[in-house]
């Protein structure tokens, strides 16, 4: 690591900073509507974004700072396993083909903003809607820590903010400056500012990778060179390896597929999805979005770059941004350093959004304010979504790092809960809405008290996302499995339920309903009587 600051690094990231800054409060004028006070406009962006702009919207949404550092870094220290993210960003692309489309079309009939405004709208229930709403916001919390925590590293690696002694405020003074930045121009552009400066972190990303695959490599002697001192540092210290070990084979692929059937549950996701102007729009989506799963090859292939390079962190997080520092001259270092930095304000963004009209929509709207104005609901979740971010900032500032990363795991294990009633809606009216709220209860209680009883050397709670799976004794992600539990509670308390003819909600939807597009005759946003006077 070089001593002081990375003066020059600093210099190009703070340039590329200040562009999207400009661009993310500019976005207030692009495509303005008439009326812009709805949440139809600040929290989807008009529903108006064509293949492109949903293109880079879906790429900045899903592929964060996160994904930049986490995904190299667990190859860095746990070697072939961590390429699990890349199976599972295969798996999602045919599943999401499946149900996207759908969700989509009765979104818009019905004037659906958030998934919990569907699983109402579907199953009658507000019980049941508020449960999947709060799991949302609950699994949004520290994925947008995490992205902050994507900035700090980068902070850190360039000498920003000064050493562990330092006074926390002067330490922690850019990471504050930053969320300031973030946190009013999204307020100010809503969606449409993560959707404009997408274009650019984007592009970012993918001229860094494609240098770094590159030019690291002819660097350090070709792959061949790579692989081998990988493979004799992970022989040295026994974890890990250049190919997954045969015992952890269940833990890969059970962690990849259950990675790949949560991905979408995630609020901003669909906040993403529900922003664009057609259902062709989103097929076509799933077609070319496949290629980012090319670009994370890719990127988790810097993790053996780190191990070859003589890279030594004591913070894993640290690895490939000290990378880039190492290798690169300063000026593209900054470069690269700006990629994850806006890479971590782009999702961010959206994170925040999607909470807030979740908040709005299911529960403020729900049950404390039935007769708000769209006017009122877009001020509500503007003001929300500056919570959210606040809450986020202590998370990061108060909160060991390691705890933020595991509690995002976590994460990926509450939403998947919302998978039966979110997936399994859009397919079939047979669930019964208590036997729903039941399995998502069964699926939550034991995906956290698993994950609560595993420790790692650094801490003795949730320290992992792996346990053993009852009755197979293969160890496994903990996820799916309070997921196939989720599942037969569900089925079994439907059958019971309805043998016993208890009563089920009104379901406002209609088969036609999940086929139509934007452009078919006699289509156009129906506000039912539950969502009645949200804008539209």
């Amino acid at each position: 690591m070089k001593d002081g600051v990375n003066g020059v690094a600093l210099g190009v990231f703070i340039f590329f900073f200040l562009a999207v800054t400009v661009m993310g409060f500019l976005a207030a004028r692009w495509r303005r509507a008439e009326n812009e006070h709805s949440l139809d406009e600040w929290g989807l962006g008009g529903r108006s974004f064509g293949t492109w702009i949903t293109w880079f919207l879906l790429g900045g949404d899903l592929y964060t700072a996160y994904t930049f550092v986490a995904v190299p870094a667990a190859i860095y220290a746990a070697g072939a396993s961590g390429f699990f993210a890349v199976p599972y960003t295969i798996l999602v692309y045919p599943l999401i083909f499946t149900f996207l489309p759908r969700l989509w079309s009765v979104s818009h009939k019905h004037g659906y903003v958030t998934t919990s405004d569907f699983v109402r709208g579907r199953f009658g229930s507000k019980g049941l809607s508020l449960a999947v709403a709060l799991t949302g916001i609950l699994a949004t919390m520290p994925y947008i820590a995490l992205q902050l925590v994507g900035i700090q590293a980068v902070l850190d690696v360039m000498g920003v903010g000064g050493g562990e002694n330092t006074n926390w405020f002067v330490k922690d003074l850019p990471l504050l400056i930053a969320f300031g930045v973030l946190a009013a121009y999204t307020y100010s552009s809503g969606l449409r500012a993560p959707a404009l400066i997408a274009f650019v972190k984007d592009t970012l990303i993918y001229i860094v990778i494609a240098v770094a695959i590159i030019y690291i490599p002819t660097e350090l002697g070709g792959f061949d060179d790579i692989f081998a001192k990988a493979g004799e540092r992970f022989s040295t210290t026994g974890v890990g390896g250049v190919v997954p070990a045969p015992a952890g084979q269940w833990t890969y692929a059970t962690l990849a597929l259950g990675s790949a059937l949560a991905l979408f549950m995630y609020p901003h996701s669909i906040t993403a999805t529900l922003s664009s102007r057609s259902r062709e729009v989103i097929r076509r989506n799933t077609t070319i979005l496949p290629l980012y799963s090319l670009m994370l090859g890719l990127l988790a292939l810097l993790g053996f770059m780190a191990i070859a390079a003589g890279v030594k962190v004591t913070n894993g997080q640290l690895a490939i941004p000290q990378l880039f520092e190492d290798m690169f001259p300063d000026w593209f270092a900054g470069v690269a350093f700006a990629a994850i930095g806006i890479g971590a304000l782009v999702p961010a963004a959206i994170m925040s959004i999607a909470a807030a009209n979740l908040f709005t929509r299911n529960i403020y709207k729900d049950f404390i304010k039935p007769d708000a104005t769209p006017k009122q609901e877009a001020q509500i979740s503007k003001i929300v979504s500056l919570l959210v971010k606040v809450g986020a900032l202590v998370f990061v500032l108060t909160m060991d790092k390691t705890v933020a990363i595991n509690f995002q795991l976590l994460g990926g294990i509450w939403i998947l809960q919302t998978f039966p009633a979110l997936v399994g809606g859009l397919f079939t009216r047979w669930f019964h809405r208590w036997a729903l709220l039941a399995g998502w209860a069964v699926g939550m209680v034991y995906g956290t008290v698993a994950a609560y009883g595993i420790a790692s050397p650094t801490q003795k709670h949730f320290g992992g996302n792996a346990k053993e799976i009852p009755g197979i004794g293969e160890i496994g992600y903990i996820g799916l499995t309070a997921f196939v539990l989720n599942v037969v509670v569900t089925v079994v308390l439907t059958v019971v339920l309805k043998a016993a003819k208890a009563p089920e909600g009104v379901d406002e939807t209609r088969p036609e309903d999940y086929t139509a597009d934007a452009g078919d005759p006699g289509v156009q946003v129906e506000l039912p009587s539950a969502t009645a006077g949200a804008g539209h």
